[in-house]
């Protein structure tokens, strides 16, 4: 139940986040493109990096800042169903080459700070 709780907690900071992001994106950049959204993904895979290294390294593979900061903040803040209707909304407009820019630029630019965010506080830590 405890960690339960913990997941709960953690998403509904992560949701809030997420909105706030979004909306600052939205009212910075406009909403032709979601760059708020594409900006959360990004963020979130760096953080997913970061985060199980540090729990890893500095943590000792702790489940309560496992399920806290990554099933919990990461699952509410990181928004890939949200990711998946923008796409389609892109694709509907006919906005072909911002739907392959969004979704290419997610995937790769995910994936990179994902890695980055894990060697960086390897690195630190070792």
């Amino acid at each position: 139940m405890r960690l339960a709780l913990l997941a709960a907690f953690g998403g509904a900071v992560g949701s809030v986040a997420r909105y706030l992001a979004v909306s600052a994106g939205a009212r910075m950049f406009g909403t032709m493109f979601p760059w708020g959204t594409f900006g959360v993904n990004v963020a979130g895979s760096f953080a997913i990096g970061a985060f199980m290294a540090a729990i890893t390294f500095w943590l000792g593979g702790s489940a309560e800042w496992r399920v806290l900061l990554v099933t919990g903040f990461l699952g509410g803040f990181t928004t890939f169903s949200a990711f998946s209707f923008e796409l389609m909304q892109l694709i509907e407009r006919q906005a072909f080459l911002a739907a392959a820019g969004y979704a290419g630029g997610s995937v790769i630019l995910s994936l990179l700070a994902c890695f980055l965010g894990f060697a960086l506080i390897k690195a630190v830590a070792a």
